[in-house]
């Protein structure tokens, strides 16, 4: 699909970061190019339209840039998760696996209410790890997660199996 290539090659392959074998996937040139930042946001956000988030959750950090475009785009609401300390108020936190190590995820408590509708993004998915703590997360505050969508997927590392039953959807997969 045309539209998808156009989006490709906005991303910058970057070898051996951030450590030896892996081979990174720069989302910057895409970021700083208005057609290709708008075209992302809106292939994203075009799942959603039919039954649309009360709430869009960005991981850390990527999924920031993308969380906050997606709920303006879906006319809803966006909450961060963060890494450790980096909110002010109480949290809710979890700890999870990822490609090189672990890590911790937390969220505001009062974040999510139950029975509220959260659509989860972030940039890209590879193992899953942050996306599967993410969704674990919303469930333990009460929230129905939609969905998982993210510009780039890693098949070979399987990350959306982790994920089942959420429903993933990629823009680009590798």
């Amino acid at each position: 699909m045309i539209m998808h290539e156009s989006l490709t090659a906005l991303i910058r392959d970057i070898p051996d970061f951030p450590k030896p074998g892996i081979r990174f996937k720069d989302i910057t040139p895409l970021l700083s190019d208005p057609s290709g930042l708008s075209l992302a946001v809106e292939l994203m956000a075009n799942p959603w339209r039919d039954d649309r988030p009360d709430l869009v959750v960005g991981a850390e950090s990527r999924g920031f840039i993308f969380g906050t475009a997606l709920a303006q785009s879906l006319s809803c609401g966006f909450v961060p998760v963060r890494k450790p300390g980096k909110l002010p108020y109480e949290t809710v936190s979890i700890e999870y696996e990822l490609e090189y190590g672990t890590d911790t995820l937390e969220m505001h408590k009062d974040a999510i209410k139950p029975g509220q509708k959260v659509l989860l993004v972030d940039d890209l998915i590879a193992t899953g790890g942050t996306a599967k703590a993410a969704c674990d997360l919303i469930k333990d505050l009460g929230g129905d997660v939609l969905g998982l969508v993210v510009l780039i997927e890693l098949e070979a590392l399987k990350g959306r199996d982790l994920l089942e039953p959420v429903e993933v959807h990629s823009l680009l997969r590798y």
